[in-house]
């Protein structure tokens, strides 16, 4: 039987942590904080301080070494807090980081509330 988005969206919750705002901004240091918005949504809002915006379709393209368009933030030796707008894209994107080899993946959730919580937001 086909998958729903509902059931792929279940099954990365079940295997990526959700941390709330408060828990995402005392991540170590050492994070990599991934804006998985488009970059419209990012122009209008700004993103969370020292994020790497990686638009959701480019995500495996950026996280894979061996890919011409990989990007050096991304390393499997390091903890990744990934948010979205509705924490649906990070929760997919995180179970795909997984699946890729990395081993501390979290979901921190929403701009909005990352935002909410003080984490200081910067644009472009």
């Amino acid at each position: 039987m086909p998958k729903t988005v509902k059931d792929m969206v279940a099954e990365a919750n079940a295997v990526v942590p959700r941390v709330s705002p408060e828990d995402a901004a005392r991540l170590p240091a050492d994070t990599l904080l991934i804006d998985l918005r488009d970059s419209a949504e990012i122009a209008a809002s700004g993103k969370i301080a020292g994020a790497v915006a990686v638009s959701r379709g480019m995500l495996e393209f950026r996280a894979d070494p061996d890919s011409p368009l990989h990007h050096e933030a991304f390393r499997r030796d390091r903890p990744v807090a990934l948010y979205c707008a509705s924490g649906n894209r990070a929760a997919l994107a995180g179970k795909t980081l997984l699946d890729m080899g990395f081993t501390d993946v979290r979901n921190a959730g929403l701009f909005k509330e990352l935002a909410a919580a003080g984490m200081k937001v910067e644009k472009d």
